[in-house]
């Protein structure tokens, strides 16, 4: 059986994952992020699978939040600095397993999450301990359609990619 029929979440980092990693601020303290339009077509046929998106960040930006509503993500989580105590409650609330969701990170941070799903991807530029347990290590750097990379990776292995996006775009 492919990997992904197992998988009801994908959990997606932001900085460094969805947006290349950059904090930027304007002269009155509004925090800007750079996100890539390419991750939509693989959050959208996850979603098109019957997958749930739930994106987990450690920071809190009103630019993240435009842009997670723009992409329809199901759950947004912001400001959590202990992802892994953060995830153990939420999947014991919801009474999820933890080899049931995939997580796509970046950074050390993620680290002790991805110890503990079912599935590992990160973007080509992840930090070198994340490379080393991740199940899809994608083409694309951070920002630049990583996620879609690490997504498109997982539904290509169980041959879903191009029925899915059939399904959107046709």
């Amino acid at each position: 059986m492919k990997r992904i029929q197992n998988i009801k979440y994908i959990i997606i980092d932001v900085d460094g994952t969805m947006t290349d990693g950059g904090i930027y601020y304007d002269e009155t303290g509004n925090e800007w992020k750079k996100f890539s339009v390419k991750d939509a077509a693989g959050i959208w046929a996850a979603q098109k699978y019957g997958i749930k998106i739930m994106v987990l960040t450690g920071r809190e930006c009103k630019a993240t939040e435009r842009r997670m509503r723009e992409l329809k993500v199901d759950i947004l989580f912001q400001n959590v600095k202990d992802k892994l105590g953060f995830l153990l409650k939420y999947v014991e609330n919801n009474q999820i397993d933890l080899k049931q969701i995939a997580y796509i990170g970046d950074d050390l941070n993620d680290l002790p999450v991805m110890k503990r799903v079912g599935i590992v991807g990160c973007p080509s530029d992840a930090c070198e301990e994340v490379k080393q347990i991740a199940n899809y290590i994608g083409t694309a750097r951070g920002g630049n359609g990583a996620v879609c990379d690490v997504i498109r990776m997982m539904l290509q292995e169980a041959d879903l990619w191009n029925q899915l996006i059939e399904k959107i775009y046709v």
